[in-house]
């Protein structure tokens, strides 16, 4: 079974944001709960299957417990913080709603190495308000969006140069 070496319940806040230009970006995950901030690597699509799969976890909550909800998180507190000393990088991630306390979680596994021992895995956990994580879907939608746009056939990033598109025999075609 995997380490729990964090469980922050509950964070103080929570971010998806990337670092560097578009096509060359690197991708976080960060929480802070007081003095412990935690940060994990992770790539573009973990963003963005985060950001949509929260979203629809949030609209099932919202029906199936339905409250008010408060402000959001102000846009300050969704930027990255230094330093930016990633724990180590995204492998499995799960989401889970835990309605006594209205707490949404997101557990992150660590990535496994080819001869790693599973049992030596490190994983954390953040709980986090509604209003934390829709905060955080949305940030993280629009993170993944202020990247590369994508082919409309293949759907891959397209390079300012111009895309090879494997959907048009893999000819060169410029958007």
């Amino acid at each position: 079974m995997p380490r729990l070496i964090y469980d922050l319940r509950p964070v103080d806040r929570i971010t998806a944001d990337a670092v560097g230009e578009p096509g060359r970006r690197t991708f976080y995950i960060q929480a802070r709960q007081e003095d412990i901030l935690v940060t994990i690597l992770c790539e573009k699509e973990q963003v963005r299957a985060l950001a949509h799969s929260l979203e629809e976890l949030l609209e099932e909550i919202n029906e199936k417990y339905p409250r008010p909800l408060g402000p959001e998180p102000d846009e300050s507190e969704l930027q990255l913080e230094e330093p930016l000393e990633p724990l180590f990088r995204a492998g499995r991630m799960g989401l889970g709603y835990e309605p006594r306390g209205d707490w949404v979680v997101l557990v992150i596994q660590e990535l496994a190495e080819e001869d790693q021992d599973p049992d030596r895995l490190r994983v954390v956990r953040f709980w986090a308000t509604r209003e934390q994580m829709h905060a955080l879907s949305r940030h993280g939608a629009d993170v993944v969006a202020r990247g590369r746009p994508l082919c409309p056939l293949c759907g891959r990033p397209i390079d300012p140069e111009g895309h090879i598109c494997p959907r048009r025999n893999g000819k060169a075609v410029v958007f």
